[in-house]
């Protein structure tokens, strides 16, 4: 007997343990809503698709699962652009369900279909960002394009894909005999190990170097590898620097976790990948924040410090720095065969507690550097009051997600995170709005932890209408709207290269301040808020969110003050060119970066 293809569909997704579909309505997938309608899928309907697709990617990054978006044609697949590229650049597993127009009108413009090169082609426009985007053509290839779709989007270097549905192809009736493979298909896909022999050299290697260094990315936390790395850097006393993305992978406080390189990263922390011999990438690009626009001798010295590169990924070994050992590996079987073989070449181990003292030495000089701002009464709020503050009450196994600006740069640089996956950034894209929304996708996935986010205003202001889905959902989460009255960041740097802010902060055409009242605004959502009024009451705030079990926003006044940056980034050389740097690389190399960060 047949069955409509979009009853098959939600039933294909109970059974592959879907719980939530985020999404928006829309003409071409009211066929999808009705299938939903008694289902046991939650639908999270959103006012702005690119909300569903940052709590998608949340929900994913929590439970390490495709999630699924359902979205419009038109302007449902292009508001949903920014949150799927997202996902994309932070290899973040997503499958996103697209009306369609119907497939016999291809071409002939009807109402929304994208229509300007190519017809029937409104796929086209993710190409540049997903894994993959298919077509439904023929209904009965349906349910084998799913099983590629999520198994595409969970292995390898993860990320989302597309499947584009003409509406008409929801509405087709379908023999079940086509989706009985699906029964059949396994859920998983076994991810690459490294060669025994492999791991030997590179054990070998690690325990020859004089200075080596273990350089984590995002895969650590994707592949739950924390455990794994951190007995191979305690066997072997190897410091650990990171990405933003690795934040978690190994507690901020272990005494071999050194710190966050590049641009926002300390000179010490620069200091000691560069002075390595030997440096073992896991599970990163060597992207530009992390690598202080590859200048030479700033971030990284390759050559001739020697690189070993492991990732899922092929194209990302090699990408940014020539590698003397790459590995297409998942960095949680990697680590776990190069503490093996390092064990069976070194039995006893290495200890250096000349190193742990000077990471134990630095790190304190660091707290104690910001102790006197931390502490400051003054208001507005200075960000390392709100940061030092917000730590002492929030328990160290709850779910922050930060935006752009202080939030997100000042977070990964002096906010400690010990547990894996309890902190999540927009690193790749660095999007504004991602926070506000992924804190809902986060709460769903972990009901039982606390989850929050770190926004400034301008990102809180990108789009406000989140305040909506945790009503109508009942997602207890809190909103920290750390408020400058600015796009932060992007003044500050505009303020260092010109010595102006024209732009970026917000006032009305007389040049008075304007902002939104955003507890009010939320009031008006049905959420409770609270705009701080001073540093002595914020923290006391701030726990009566937490414990309220019910959504709360808290509108905190802050100082615009730059995050502390050591490391370097070609921005600065691009509007103020310095004279020893030419076209992305200093001219005289490492003899001449104490200069230039003097001239910043």
């Amino acid at each position: 007997m047949k069955k409509l293809i979009s009853y098959q569909l939600v039933d294909y997704l109970e059974r592959r343990g879907i719980e939530h579909v985020f999404g928006l309505c829309g003409h071409t997938v009211i066929a999808m809503l009705d299938a939903l309608k008694d289902s046991k899928l939650n639908f999270v309907s959103v006012r702005h698709e690119q909300v569903a697709a940052h709590a998608a990617d949340a929900y994913a990054r929590i439970t390490q699962k495709a999630s699924v978006v359902l979205c419009h044609l038109g302007p449902g697949l292009t508001n949903a652009v920014t949150g799927v590229a997202t996902a994309s650049l932070d290899a973040v597993p997503m499958v996103v369900i697209a009306g369609d127009v119907p497939s016999y009108y291809y071409g002939k413009h009807p109402h929304q279909e994208i229509n300007m090169h190519c017809d029937g082609s409104q796929y086209d426009i993710y190409k540049p960002f997903v894994k993959r985007a298919w077509r439904i053509d023929v209904p009965e290839l349906f349910p084998e394009i799913l099983d590629k779709a999520f198994r595409l989007a969970e292995s390898g270097r993860p990320g989302p894909v597309l499947i584009s549905v003409p509406m008409d192809m929801f509405s087709r009736e379908l023999d079940p005999v086509h989706f009985e493979r699906t029964y059949h298909d396994s859920h998983t896909t076994v991810r690459p190990a490294l060669p025994k022999e492999t791991a030997v050299e590179i054990a070998k290697m690690l325990i020859e170097a004089k200075n080596p260094v273990i350089h984590g990315g995002g895969q650590l936390i994707y592949t739950n590898a924390s455990e794994e790395l951190i007995e191979l850097v305690e066997f072997l006393d190897i410091p650990v620097t990171r990405t933003l993305m690795a934040q978690g992978a190994i507690p901020d406080n272990h005494p071999l976790h050194v710190g966050m390189t590049g641009f926002w990263g300390t000179n010490f922390v620069n200091e000691v990948s560069t002075r390595a011999d030997v440096i073992l990438g896991v599970g990163t690009r060597f992207a530009e924040a992390d690598s202080s626009s590859w200048y030479k001798g700033v971030s990284f010295n390759i050559p001739p410090t020697k690189l070993i590169q492991i990732d899922l990924d092929p194209i990302e070994i090699g990408r940014n720095y020539p590698v003397a050992l790459g590995a297409v590996a998942d960095p949680k079987q990697a680590l776990k065969a190069i503490l093996e073989a390092a064990k069976e070449l070194k039995p006893e181990g290495i200890d250096r507690p000349e190193l742990r003292k000077a990471i134990a030495d630095y790190r304190a000089a660091f707290k104690a550097s910001n102790v006197a701002i931390s502490e400051d009464n003054r208001f507005p709020m200075t960000p390392q009051r709100i940061l030092k503050d917000v730590r002492e009450v929030l328990p160290q196994d709850a779910i922050i997600a930060t935006d752009v600006g202080w939030n997100k740069n000042g977070v990964s640089q002096q906010f400690e995170i010990t547990q894996p996956g309890t902190i999540l950034h927009t690193g790749g894209l660095a999007t504004m709005g991602f926070g506000p929304a992924a804190i809902l996708g986060a709460k769903l996935a972990a009901p039982d932890k606390k989850v929050i986010t770190l926004v400034g205003d301008g990102g809180f202001g990108t789009n406000p209408t989140v305040m909506a889905t945790a009503v109508e959902q009942n997602i207890p989460v809190v909103w920290v709207v750390m408020n400058n009255g600015a796009f932060g960041t992007i003044a500050g740097l505009e303020a260092a290269q010109y010595h102006h802010s024209f732009g970026t902060i917000f006032k009305k055409p007389d040049g008075t301040p304007y902002n939104p009242e955003w507890a009010e605004v939320a009031k008006a959502y049905g959420i409770k808020s609270k705009k701080i009024t001073s540093a002595e009451e914020f923290k006391a705030a701030f726990k009566e969110a937490l414990d309220s079990n019910e959504p709360y926003l808290l509108d905190v006044p802050m100082e615009n003050i730059p995050v502390p940056t050591d490391g370097i980034w070609n921005i600065n050389d691009i509007y103020t060119p310095k004279e020893n740097v030419a076209e992305g690389r200093l001219v005289y190399g490492e003899a001449t970066r104490s200069k230039h960060v003097a001239t910043k």
